[in-house]
């Protein structure tokens, strides 16, 4: 999920979507619409808050 999210991000930063798509995107909760999968190396999920 965290790669999906950190892909999206990167598209987004990069032009390829708007922040209105981001936000339909993230709001769909469907992982097929998310931008590429950013690579594993490094990336970990440091925290989560409710």
């Amino acid at each position: 999920m965290v790669r999906n999210i950190v892909g999206t991000i990167v598209s987004a930063g990069r032009g390829k979507i708007t922040s209105v798509e981001f936000c339909d995107i993230f709001e769909a909760r469907d992982r097929k619409r998310a931008g590429a999968m950013a690579p594993a190396r490094g990336l970990f999920l440091k925290m989560v808050e409710y």
